[in-house]
């Protein structure tokens, strides 16, 4: 396979995403596939339902706010159940990168035949992937540490009405705003090595997790400039894309559902009625505009995000095929995937 480098693998991943998306098109199973890319490659769906409705704050003695026992207990469980929910989509997410990993680089759009047969490698993948991102929160709660005594200072001062001191505000807020920026930047390249360089490895030759990221380690190791020039390009072309759908889309779709959620909500007001009776017409209607709100919000993102993603993992394959053998001459001459559900991979 020919050797791309990262300019060159741009315009040859946006030709294998039309002809993936586009070719033969349907619209169910475009969706379909661009729900697949979106979830695989972490693009979320941001949905905001506005009901009118406000959660009451309880207030202490001293007309500050005020956290009882009980809401302490609920927010508790909220940090609890908010981790256990992320690690389950992240599992998912595991899942569908190795789905997808196999559509694109088969060009088969079934996508329910595939699950099973990358369980066991989407499981390593998970695993190793968790352990990388435990290590990365305890360094940066670590690193943290040392901010926290001069945080809550400044909290209390301004919490009591004094004066904050413009010079020891930036003194703390500037190295964490730094410390932020740098730690964002080592979060992508870490999420961009697991899933573009790490994920190929595992799913092709069904290697292990450390296996994997020895291999990867190497290739990388042996062209840095060239990677680098990928990382930069791989942050950028998305982000600007996104941006420009943002606002040339994006705006626009926001003034239509603001408006749409503006006349739900005058709905609701109008059916607002305290007898039992119209309180439960008010719930299912409020609960009926609030499904129909997020899955319109899902086909709308999905339907736009899916070929920025779909060209993301283009992108990859063909840049990283060219240094990675197996990977190359499966894009080359691709083989007619067997897709029995659990059979082995060659």
């Amino acid at each position: 396979m020919r050797i791309f480098s990262a300019a060159q693998a741009v315009s040859p991943a946006i030709e294998r995403t039309k002809q993936f998306l586009f070719q033969d098109f349907e619209i169910r199973t475009y969706l379909k596939l661009a729900a697949v890319a979106c979830i695989s490659e972490g693009f979320t769906a941001n949905i905001i339902y506005a009901t009118g409705h406000h959660f009451a704050t309880t207030i202490g003695p001293e007309g500050r706010p005020h956290l009882s026992d009980e809401m302490i207990a609920i927010l508790v469980l909220a940090i609890v159940a908010f981790l256990a929910l992320g690690v389950i989509l992240f599992y998912l997410v595991s899942c569908f990168r190795f789905v997808f990993f196999h559509c694109l680089l088969h060009e088969t759009k079934e996508i329910r035949p595939v699950w099973n047969r990358y369980r066991p490698q989407a499981i390593r993948y998970f695993n190793g992937g968790l352990m990388v991102w435990i290590v990365f929160a305890v360094v940066g709660a670590l690193i943290g540490l040392p901010f926290l005594p001069s945080l809550y200072r400044l909290f209390q001062s301004s919490r009591n009405g004094l004066e904050v001191d413009d010079g020891s505000f930036f003194a703390l807020f500037l190295p964490m705003l730094l410390i932020g920026f740098i730690g964002s930047g080592l979060a992508f390249v870490i999420n961009l090595v697991l899933h573009d360089f790490v994920l190929p490895h595992m799913a092709l030759e069904n290697a292990s997790f450390g296996n994997a990221w020895k291999a990867a380690r190497g290739h990388i190791a042996a062209q840095k400039a060239s990677f680098a020039a990928y990382c930069f390009l791989r942050l950028l072309l998305p982000a600007v894309t996104l941006l420009g759908l943002l606002i040339f889309v994006g705006i626009p779709l926001g003034i239509i559902f603001g408006t749409l959620t503006m006349s739900a909500n005058g709905f609701l007001e109008m059916i607002d009625d305290p007898t039992p009776l119209g309180m439960v017409f008010h719930t299912v209607f409020q609960i009926l505009f609030t499904v129909l709100g997020v899955a319109v919000g899902l086909i709308v993102e999905f339907g736009l995000g899916g070929p920025v993603a779909t060209w993301v993992r283009s992108y990859a394959l063909l840049y990283y095929g060219g240094r990675y053998k197996v990977l190359g001459e499966q894009l080359s001459h691709p083989p007619a995937p067997a897709i029995e559900g659990t059979a082995e991979i060659a």
